[in-house]
């Protein structure tokens, strides 16, 4: 073992000898090592939160026509460091009636929230905070304490507009955690294991392809739940003062915007470990630290989309939100999942080509069927709101 191919373990050896050499038992220095991990991977996620707030600036400038942050460094590049100590010098203002305690709770529990799930995600073979054998039920669980930091933050505020905003936003979280949870069961039942690491050993070829529809609704729902356009509703200026966060000031604000950005990257690395494969690619195995390169650029990919998702597309209407994740994700989750589970029992001994062709047929049988759904029901709501005597006619030919 050199640095090159496996280094955390180098550098993890190296530590363990020597807190041996000063005495330390194996207990004592596995809990170091522990604390020493913990802090520089919460450290880590945080120093990136930079990058990203520059990187998503400069891509949705150059969407918008705009050269985005251009001046204070090359390329901009220390804009996010003079927002940074602008927020750090902001004052903190509580709203007279608040309630103290959760109101500064909601914002550390917000980043908490999205920081837990880094302590699963598998970047490489041997680059791993914790191999937990139910990952997958630890991110749904994690995940839901941002709902409760968000109604304990818009509830403590003392603010109607606040308590509106966290209500929609629950509301909007939930109701996209059912589809979400519906479609990362797809992935278990194909690999046969709640481990990341597993999940990822297992995608040969990636579920991206063996599950397409599967994947297409996670990521759908995972911009929902990051609350990302267009599903943007809790930052609806316009009808509810910025939402839940509309009492918060200074750093206290700061947080929930850092875990936003984190949660936006971090949705990107669940889509590219539960159906890209992971850290998987030539030499991967021998040579962790290529694993983590690769899994770097299948994350950066996702994220990506998500950015071009927020610069082109417009904000839905609460009634037209909803109506998607019930009447449309749900149903097609529950068909996505029935339809996999009835396959994978039926094709079980068969090989992995063929039985990846009849999970792709399958998959496009049940796209072909909704897509002709949708259709009918938009023929038919346009036929309703149809206004009597408007038609595609220019004022000259009418009158012709």
């Amino acid at each position: 073992m050199t640095f090159l191919s496996d280094p955390v373990n180098f550098i993890v050896s190296w530590l363990r000898s020597l807190l041996a050499g000063w005495g330390a038992t194996a207990g004592v220095s596995t809990f170091v090592l522990s604390l020493i991990g913990a802090g520089l991977l919460a450290m880590g996620s945080l120093m990136w939160v930079i990058f990203l707030i520059w990187y998503e600036r400069k891509i949705i400038g150059r969407i918008q026509d705009r050269f985005g942050p251009n001046r204070a460094g090359p390329f901009g590049l220390f804009q996010p460091f003079a927002d940074m100590i602008k927020i750090f010098l902001k004052e903190f203002i509580t709203p007279r009636g608040a309630d103290v305690v959760p109101y500064n709770i909601a914002p550390v529990l917000a980043v908490a929230s999205v920081m837990l799930i880094w302590a699963v995600v598998p970047f490489a073979v041997t680059i791993f905070g914790v191999d937990l054998s139910v990952a997958v039920l630890y991110v749904v669980a994690v995940g839901a304490l941002g709902d409760l930091a968000i109604i304990m933050a818009g509830w403590s505020s003392n603010n109607k507009y606040a308590m509106l905003g966290a209500f929609r936003m629950v509301a909007q979280m939930i109701s996209y955690e059912v589809p979400m949870v519906l479609s990362l069961m797809v992935p278990v039942l194909l690999a046969g294991s709640l481990s990341m690491n597993d999940l990822v050993k297992a995608q040969t070829p990636w579920f991206i392809v063996t599950a397409p529809l599967a994947g297409l609704i996670f990521f759908i729902t995972s911009v929902a739940e990051v609350g990302r356009a267009p599903f943007d509703l809790v930052e609806a200026e316009s009808e509810i003062v910025a939402g839940f966060n509309i009492e918060y000031s200074g750093l206290k604000f700061g947080f929930f915007y850092v875990a936003e950005f984190m949660h936006a990257f971090t949705v990107s690395m669940l889509f590219a470990v539960f159906f890209l494969g992971g850290w998987q690619g030539p030499w991967a195995q021998a040579y962790p630290i290529l694993g983590f390169i690769y899994f770097g650029i299948k994350t950066m990919v996702v994220y990506f989309v998500i950015i071009l998702f927020r610069g082109a597309l417009p904000r839905f209407r609460i009634d037209q939100m909803m109506n998607v994740t019930w009447k449309l994700l749900t149903p097609l989750a529950l068909a996505v999942l029935f339809v996999t589970a009835l396959l994978a029992k039926l094709l079980a001994n068969m090989a992995v080509f063929p039985f990846t062709l009849v999970m792709l047929v399958a998959n496009g049988v049940m796209l072909v069927f909704t897509s002709t759904l949708l259709s009918r029901f938009a023929n038919r709501e346009r036929v309703t709101f149809a206004v009597p005597g408007d038609t595609d006619e220019s004022p000259e030919e009418a009158s012709a």
